[in-house]
């Protein structure tokens, strides 16, 4: 007896120490790219140019932060476009849910594997990709434009690239576009764990199909969909920065400026890094606020903790 505790012991703790050494390269990589960048929050308190050590940049002290203020009519705006997307995706937040459950009651299984494939692949495509479909469709010598002009269409075709008013809903739907297939697969995948007796239960009932998924398949989605709507709260302030670079031009710069594309144009198009680094630290500041926040709301509407 006293040997099979032992050989209980010894496999339990190579287990750990297994399990330790498979999760070790993964905790270092979030070290790495998570938590060591943070050093450089320092630069913010300095007056810092490239190509100098720290130690013969000028102490500044909070001057950056009180940068913020003074420029608050620009970052206003940019505040202002960054949480117009960001709302945009939060009130859209069921389409993949939605989608996911259109698809999982697709009964014939090739037609199913088609849909799911076509939908995911354009997560996989960059958005410089994407940029270069919509000028050829959407430019004033694309494809809509031409056919305007093919067709004989009274008035002058505007392009929808460069429409201030247009901007916002492009964005969101190209973005809707790009990545519902793939947001749609943790749904799936939810999805295939709700218990099948459910749905046997259901039928037994009388319960159609439309009942069924009122009934089983929501509630069984409910929980996945909370989760992520939370931790979408959490990350308002980052809408992405690659989408909104390849489609920025002079004729929608009002409205595509969200804050990553501002960091960047004032670290690397400015070369104020302090004053970026300033934004950055905004940024993750805030994020990690609206975390705890929508992680308290989770304890209250829901009783559990996503933390």
């Amino acid at each position: 007896m006293t040997n099979l505790r032992d050989k209980w012991k010894i496999m339990n703790r190579n287990n750990r120490l297994t399990l330790f050494f498979l999760a070790l390269p993964f905790v270092i990589f979030v070290f790495a790219f998570s938590y060591v960048p943070l050093f450089g929050w320092i630069y913010g308190f300095f007056d810092y140019k490239p190509g100098f050590s720290l130690a013969q940049m000028d102490f500044v002290g909070l001057k950056n932060f009180v940068k913020l203020a003074t420029d608050w009519k620009d970052l206003s705006r940019v505040m202002r476009n960054t949480l117009v997307m960001s709302f945009l995706g939060i009130l859209t937040s069921p389409l993949p849910m939605i989608f996911a459950i259109l698809l999982n009651e697709i009964r014939r299984p090739i037609f199913k594997k088609v849909v799911q494939t076509t939908t995911t692949l354009p997560y996989f495509i960059s958005w410089i990709i994407v940029f270069s479909l919509s000028f050829a469709i959407f430019s004033n010598d694309g494809m809509l434009a031409n056919l305007h002009n093919l067709l004989g269409l009274s008035g002058t075709y505007a392009t929808v690239l460069g429409n201030n008013e247009a901007v916002w809903g492009l964005q969101w739907g190209l973005g809707t576009w790009k990545g519902l297939g793939w947001s749609a697969i943790l749904y799936i995948a939810a999805i295939s764990g709700i218990d099948t007796e459910l749905y046997e239960a259901a039928k037994v009932d009388g319960a159609n199909r439309f009942q069924t998924i009122l009934h089983v398949t929501m509630p069984g989605l409910v929980p996945t969909y909370f989760v992520l709507l939370l931790l979408s709260i959490s990350s308002m302030l980052s809408n992405g920065f690659d989408q909104y670079f390849v489609f920025f031009n002079p004729l929608v710069a009002d409205r595509i400026e969200v804050l990553d594309y501002y960091i960047y144009k004032v670290g690397i198009l400015i070369n104020d890094y302090s004053y970026s680094t300033v934004l950055g630290m905004l940024k993750t500041v805030v994020s990690v606020t609206l975390l705890f926040f929508a992680n308290t709301l989770s304890k209250r509407v829901r009783g559990e903790s996503i933390i």
